[in-house]
């Protein structure tokens, strides 16, 4: 299938994986591009500029195909050494990074004189617009049901996607439930140039995460999220656990009164204790709606196989028949 995505990054496959905390490392990020689809190191998982330049080197013994780095733009109080990091990007031959929190805009001079592609997550028209506006190659497009951050405007993809394709002259991919062949046909025909799947990928064989998390993906149902820090308007999509009821209970008791501190205990330090070891009600990770569409834990080439065999299968058999007809 060739989409501007495919052309632009120089894959077999419009899907790409999503930068996911304690879940992109070289492992999965190899085994995506390996079968076709674009892999995402998370950038920030690695500790320092110079542990990100190893996990590179990795992933590039695992795949000789392109991959990609995620990094994610957090407040200036705690910035991590950006340069550094972008620095140890292009010295490791990536040449693709998608970028998400805060715009990147202050970096896009870097990013751009190493060469590098980017493709800025948004959760919403507007912020799409500006990212095309500083320079962006393209889009990701998180609509409300993404596990993560979705924003604070609640729109679904339904509504977002053709939005976004009446407004945007860059590509853009689909982001936030996303799964199978499925949500690949609905997205190109929303406008979408490919799909962006988190979630679905920590439930592969080679997600180097705890099978705990696996399994309780999927367990899970479409029902099993729960929106957290929405009164500090920095609203995150978690699966459903007892720290996540800790959480949800304290906003409830403190409203507005509410401050990062009251719940620190729920979310921060969470992710390697969830990823690594399996401890799975300590607080909130981030899970998209799309737990409900995942019922095995395939190897990665078995998930983007069938996923564009039934896309095929869709359009060729079930779509091109109704035209047809």
């Amino acid at each position: 299938m060739k989409t501007a995505i495919t052309e632009m990054f120089g894959i077999e496959h419009p899907i790409i994986q999503g930068g996911m905390h304690y879940v992109g490392f070289a492992e999965l990020a190899g085994a995506v591009s390996s079968a076709g689809g674009l892999g995402i190191i998370t950038g920030l998982t690695q500790r320092t500029p110079e542990l990100l330049a190893k996990e590179i080197a990795r992933c590039r013994d695992i795949t000789d195909k392109p991959f990609g780095v995620n990094l994610t733009f957090l407040p200036t109080f705690s910035a991590p050494p950006y340069p550094e990091y972008i620095a140890a990007i292009a010295e490791g031959g990536v040449r693709i990074v998608e970028t998400a929190g805060r715009s990147p805009e202050q970096y896009m001079p870097a990013l751009k004189a190493g060469g590098i592609k980017v493709i800025h997550k948004c959760t919403s028209v507007r912020h799409s617009l500006k990212a095309e506006q500083i320079g962006c190659d393209a889009v990701s497009v998180d609509g409300f049901e993404c596990g993560g951050h979705p924003g604070e405007d609640d729109v679904p993809n339904w509504i977002l996607l053709p939005r976004a394709a009446e407004e945007l002259k860059i590509p853009f991919l689909a982001s936030g439930g996303m799964a199978n062949g499925r949500s690949l046909v609905a997205a190109l025909a929303m406008g979408a140039d490919g799909i962006n799947m988190g979630t679905r990928f920590m439930a592969t064989v080679e997600a180097p995460i705890h099978d705990n998390v696996k399994q309780a993906l999927v367990n899970a149902s479409e029902l099993d999220t729960r929106l957290i820090m929405r009164p500090l308007r920095n609203t995150e999509r978690v699966m459903i656990n007892a720290g996540v009821e800790r959480l949800l209970e304290k906003e409830r008791t403190l409203g507005s009164a509410l401050t990062f501190a009251d719940i620190a205990p729920e979310v921060a330090g969470v992710y390697p204790k969830v990823m690594v070891d399996g401890e799975m009600d300590v607080g909130g990770w981030s899970c998209g709606m799309v737990a409900g569409l995942i019922h095995d834990i395939p190897t990665v080439k078995e998930l983007i196989d069938r996923t564009m065999a039934e896309a095929e299968q869709l359009i060729r058999g079930r779509l091109d028949k109704m035209i047809a007809a």
